[in-house]
């Protein structure tokens, strides 16, 4: 891993990641459009990887209307027009009509933000015509075959499986009790009621947030229906696809040492690290993290609109399908979080570990240990084996490759003094984050939830694993719709 943390004047010219660029192709003004509904609209990691795929979906189907030989995923090549109609401007107004039917479906409270976006691209949102001869048309039938292609995917968008979008269907229970709320610094915590350590337990948030107990973010997400993949449970066979605590019960201690180790040796660089790559529910989350690393890579190499429609449907419906298998293992298995393990193992005993926010590495009593981890609760509402960061971004990190044709990324962002949410002075300057490669980008968005104390290694070296595997296999895909040979 070639990461680089460099201290910089404020002046510096960092490649920042931003949501449009001049003369950045209308794929991308979307994706943008895209990754601001889901900071608004707070969706568990893997609904927002599905929302993301069928925007891009939308798109690529719309755009390959206007291709000799790609063909769309679920109308096929029937929308094909003649080569005349083969401009950029005609690609444009299909992608941006699709976009939009697409982005309203899934995020109807973004409607006159997105509305907002078709306005100033110089469309009219209420064109609903289905007239596949002009472009407007292609966008809209493209979008709502689509649409009505994952209505019964699985993932119970519509509340049609049980009432609430996106709600579990499959009656899940957790095994532990909510963990009562406690950090270092409290003078009292709840008592610990730990009913099996082996299993994840929900936490009770903060006081001055309302106590809110968590709830797990899609338990049924195994059964939604790949882009790719034959099944999430495709690659239970392989090994490392299960827990090495539940065949070695001595990698218990060893999992929570580890941790513990890495939360005494917590300094600058590895708490600015958690803070980029935290990801938390007021974000993109890790999908649209890539998105937007996406944006870069169009940005960088110049890339046409049909590049563009192409890459995002790659990237995203590798991201999909990525969510779909992380998902089926934290249910399948309902791995325990450093947080439940490390309490139940030292309550009663003192460890040296982070202090708090504002103090410093110092001992503490085991069962207030805490991760560094920003937001309202202190680690993520869903079990932890498999890492969802290192699924996602093996899984992108691969397409990217398989894209551009080379690991080399060459990725730098501007980070400002103070940018942490934990505590004050992560950074203390303006430093600059960047990567080398896209596997380095990889591997520490992995290696940030081990520093943090959300996840443990085996976490994260099986999500890479599979992540990489699941990427190859949405690339080949993609691939064949690209040249028309997809059955």
């Amino acid at each position: 891993m070639t990461l680089r943390l460099i201290v910089t004047a404020v002046t510096f010219a960092a490649i920042a990641l931003v949501s449009t660029t001049a003369g950045a192709s209308v794929v991308v003004d979307w994706n943008a459009a895209a990754l601001a509904e889901l900071r608004a609209g707070k969706l568990g990691p893997p609904i927002a990887a599905r929302a993301l795929a069928i925007a891009h979906t939308c798109m690529y189907d719309a755009w390959a209307a206007y291709d000799e030989r790609a063909v769309g995923t679920v109308l096929g090549g029937t929308l094909r027009r003649p080569a005349h109609e083969r401009t950029d401007d005609n690609k444009a107004e299909a992608i941006s009509f699709a976009a939009y039917r697409c982005l309203v479906n899934l995020f109807p409270l973004g409607a006159s933000r997105l509305t907002a976006v078709m306005v100033a691209l110089g469309y009219n949102p209420e064109n609903t015509s289905t007239n596949v001869r002009k472009p407007a048309g292609v966008g809209n039938v493209a979008a709502a075959a689509v649409i009505e292609d994952r209505r019964h995917d699985g993932s119970n968008q519509y509340g049609d499986l049980n009432p609430g979008a996106y709600s579990d269907y499959t009656g899940y229970v957790p095994r532990n009790p909510p963990m009562g709320y406690c950090i270092p610094t409290l003078p009292e915590c709840p008592p610990l009621q730990i009913d099996d350590p082996n299993h994840w337990q929900p936490l009770i948030g903060p006081p001055e947030l309302g106590s809110k107990t968590q709830v797990y973010i899609g338990p049924h997400w195994g059964n939604v229906r790949p882009f790719a993949l034959t099944s999430a449970d495709q690659f239970d066979h392989l090994r490392h696809t299960e827990p090495d605590i539940f065949k070695n019960p001595g990698h218990y201690q060893q999992n929570v040492e580890e941790v513990l180790r890495n939360s005494a040796e917590l300094d600058a660089e590895r708490k600015l690290i958690v803070e980029y790559w935290a990801d938390g529910p007021d974000s993109e989350l890790p999908p649209g993290h890539w998105g937007l690393f996406a944006q870069f890579v169009s940005q960088r190499d110049g890339h046409s609109i049909d590049q563009d429609a192409k890459m995002f449907f790659a990237l995203h419906s590798a991201s999909f399908d990525a969510g779909i298998v992380a998902w089926h293992f934290k249910r399948q298995f309902d791995g325990v979080r450093p947080i439940t393990a490390i309490r139940y193992l030292k309550q009663g005993k003192m460890v040296r570990a982070f202090g708090g926010p504002g103090r410093p590495t110092e001992v503490i009593p085991g069962e207030k240990w805490m991760p560094y981890n920003p937001g309202s609760n202190l680690t993520p509402a869903f079990p932890g084996f498999i890492s969802g960061h290192a699924t996602f971004s093996a899984a992108s990190a691969e397409v990217l490759r398989q894209f551009t044709g080379s690991d080399h990324f060459g990725f730098s962002t501007l980070i400002p003094a103070d940018f942490g949410r934990v505590e004050p002075g992560v950074p203390e300057v303006d430093t600059t984050i960047s990567y080398e490669t896209f596997s380095d980008a990889a591997e520490e968005a992995a290696l940030s939830r081990l520093y943090g104390g959300i996840h443990f290694a085996d976490d994260n070296a099986t999500g890479l694993m599979l992540g990489e595997l699941i990427g190859r296999q949405a690339w080949e895909k993609a691939e064949s719709y690209f040249n028309g040979t997809a059955p």
